[in-house]
């Protein structure tokens, strides 16, 4: 049975851009700096970014070794993934970056059989429709738990 806790390094090379799952390559100061601004986890620690990072696979995307993008997949690489803190540096949006990971997540080849993917935004849904996210289709079924915000060791 594959490694799944560090699976093999994945790389796509197209012309100059380089996405890689590479631990290595990752820009830990710009995702922390980007996250710690964002709705989904402001606040958050360079210590906890880490951690998260750790515990998921990552994806970078590279132009002349700067990181411009990234995101990571929570998964069991068999049933269930959850596409998470995606983002593109300030500086690079709009050059078409995270369309560019988010196919690359759906190439990895031990993702590619996950039959269930899940994400939470509040403003790109139309983004992620191009790559066939939708609405949950039961959301009845659906159920979440969470700290309140007084008792979390960040907001």
């Amino acid at each position: 049975m594959p490694g799944y806790l560090d699976p093999p390094v994945f790389t796509l090379e197209d012309g100059e851009i380089l996405i890689s799952t590479q631990r290595s390559l990752l820009d830990m100061a710009a995702i922390h700096r980007f996250l710690t601004n964002c709705y989904w986890c402001e606040g958050v620690t360079r210590a906890q970014v880490e951690r998260q990072v750790g515990a998921s696979l990552p994806f970078g995307l590279y132009v002349e070794g700067e990181m411009r993008a990234f995101c990571r997949v929570i998964t069991d690489y068999t049933r269930w993934a959850v596409l998470s803190d995606m983002l593109v540096l300030d500086e690079f949006q709009g050059q078409g970056y995270g369309k560019r990971l988010l196919a690359a997540t759906q190439q990895h080849p031990e993702l590619r059989d996950v039959n269930r993917w899940l994400l939470a935004t509040r403003d790109a849904h139309g983004l992620y429709a191009q790559f066939g996210y939708e609405e949950l289709g039961r959301p009845q079924m659906w159920m979440e738990r969470k700290l309140p915000k007084d008792s979390r060791r960040w907001t």
